[in-house]
């Protein structure tokens, strides 16, 4: 429930701090008092698009806040779930604008986006506004009035989860289908791609080991002059490293018993010794194996222009991407020769969630079609009090495709009179049966709904007199099911009914035109009834009228 509503710098609006009531309340004001501008106000807590033109000239920024009551609706699982502080008597949205542009959202002082605020408004408050009357046209609004009184929330939820899956199966198999169609054209070129890759016999490093290979033999002339050096410059005899050494060596040992220090030189002179003498060796051999073979080089040479020809043709960078684009083809081509199988193995899965699908509509269908008969004889019952007593009221379904909520399609369907046919609500109604049959609506599905707050904008467009008054009745009783009810009108008859009475209305200051909104007092309200009765001229009848309307 809407307790408390704070706005500053909104439009036309400074600041405006209002308490508000449980029960059935009304608001009253000229036309162009603010009523929308408090609506709008409403509008952007409940996640609408903002503009920063609707805030006041001179200000940077505007603040709406409303403070709830939700300790009668259930609500900690939002909460939790998106980890914000839960105060079930005290629950505060905030949305704050700056003429830069800059739009920010709060619920219980956590920063949010906008979509969770949208989502949270949408459980709090409900605005109908005479736009909605639209909503007639609408087979979807239509259908969901139907799953409310059906209160079929888990069973459709339950089939849309198996519907999703059976539209992904059914674009998978089309997928499946168009690659094996294309594959089966494409098959002498698959087959004729992997044949040239398999008589290739490709090895993974082969490409790396070859032109290693290649470039030492290549090279094979000037490697064996620089390990002929070497090897010389180690072991030529008489000047060689390793002989040198071992002389220096020996004339160490000879003076090691009367130059102690040399037994420590003579070790480390050993050390190098023995590795210069094995790194010799190691020259020795590899200079004795480099032999230069023209035809194997030449096969050397031929191999790598087969893989680098491979390589450039099917776009890979190396040995072991053309070995994956060969196994990719083998992979293609099992699974063309396999294709009926996984066809087959695609179309039975998807007839199986389709016949879930089915079962699942089918149960829809069924808490659908009981919940029709429900709402053609509650709505009955409720239209005739409303000045309609030849009415008639039918929830028209048809079968049609599996869609995502279902195979209904429902129509309301209408007549005002015994004389007339039945046809859509929205084609034969006029304007003030269409509020009603809205009222009447809104009325049973309200008992279904948990929904805190409902604010009727000018539902009573149409109609007057004792229409108006039962009109009035029906909020007033909507209002007394832990619900609170807002009603924006024009009618004295049910300005009279509410247990509160609001006034919007703007007045001239020094700064320009503002408005405000102010609960009224008793007398205020006898007042505010009787110009509503007799216009701005108001007279001794009409404050007694109102007096009489007003049960005092």
């Amino acid at each position: 429930m809407l307790k408390h509503l704070h706005i500053r710098n909104f439009t036309l609006i400074d600041k405006l701090d209002i308490d508000l009531h449980p029960g059935f309340s009304v608001i009253t004001g000229e036309t162009g008092a603010g009523k929308s501008i408090i609506l709008g106000a409403i509008g952007l807590l409940l996640g609408q698009r903002a503009d920063s033109k609707s805030i006041k000239q001179g200000a940077d920024r505007c603040i709406i806040e409303a403070n709830f009551d939700l300790s009668q609706y259930g609500m900690e699982n939002f909460f939790s779930d998106n980890d914000i502080d839960y105060d079930s008597q005290d629950c505060i949205i905030r949305r704050e604008l700056t003429a830069a542009g800059k739009s920010r959202a709060f619920i219980n002082d956590t920063p949010v986006p906008l979509a969770m605020l949208k989502e949270l408004g949408e459980r709090l408050v409900d605005v109908h506004s005479q736009h909605q009357n639209l909503l007639l046209n609408k087979q979807d609004f239509q259908l969901s009035v139907v799953d409310i009184i059906a209160n079929d929330a888990k069973e459709l939820a339950r089939y849309q989860q198996t519907h999703a899956q059976y539209v992904a199966a059914e674009h998978e198999l089309a997928a499946v289908q168009e690659t094996i169609e294309r594959n089966r054209q494409n098959i002498d070129f698959l087959q004729f791609q992997y044949g040239e890759l398999a008589n290739a016999n490709l090895t993974d490093g082969e490409q790396e080991e070859l032109e290693r290979k290649s470039d030492t033999m290549t090279h094979s002339e000037d490697i064996k002059t620089a390990l002929y050096t070497a090897d010389n410059a180690l072991s030529a005899d008489g000047s060689g490293v390793v002989e040198s050494l071992r002389a220096a060596i020996s004339a160490l040992r000879g003076i090691e018993r009367v130059f102690p220090d040399a037994e420590e030189l003579t070790q480390r002179l050993d050390s190098s010794y023995i590795e210069l003498k094995d790194l010799a060796q190691e020259i020795s051999s590899r200079m004795e194996r480099i032999d230069f073979d023209p035809a194997e080089l030449d096969a050397v040479n031929t191999r790598l222009d087969k893989l680098y020809d491979l390589e450039k043709k099917y776009h890979a960078e190396s040995v072991s991407e053309l070995i994956a684009k060969r196994d990719e083809l083998k992979c293609q081509l099992d699974n063309i020769e396999n294709s009926d199988e996984a066809l087959a193995e695609r179309q039975a899965r998807l007839a199986q969630l389709r016949a879930q699908a089915q079962q699942e509509a089918d149960a829809l269908t069924k808490l659908r079609t009981a919940a029709a008969k429900q709402i053609e004889k509650e709505m009955q019952s409720r239209l005739v009090p409303l000045g309609m007593p030849n009415v008639r009221f039918s929830v028209q379904m048809d079968k049609g495709a599996l869609g995502q909520s279902g195979q209904d399609r429902i129509a309301f369907l209408f007549s005002a009179n015994t004389s007339t046919p039945l046809q859509p609500v929205s084609q034969v109604a006029s304007g003030g049966e269409i509020a009603r049959v809205m009222l009447a609506l809104k009325a049973m599905i309200s008992g279904a709904v948990k929904l805190p707050t409902i604010i009727f904008d000018e539902i009573d467009t149409g109609v007057s007199g004792k229409i108006a008054e039962k009109m009035a009745q029906i909020m007033q009783e909507m209002g007394q099911q832990e619900r609170q009810v807002i009603s924006i009108t024009h009618l004295p008859q049910i300005a009279a009914l509410g247990t509160a009475h609001y006034k919007v209305q703007k007045d001239e200051t020094a700064t320009g035109t503002v408005s405000r909104m102010t609960e009224l007092t008793q007398e205020e309200r006898i007042r505010e009834i009787a110009q509503m009765l007799s216009g701005s001229d108001v007279t001794e009848a009409a404050i007694a009228n109102a007096r009489q309307l007003l049960k005092l």
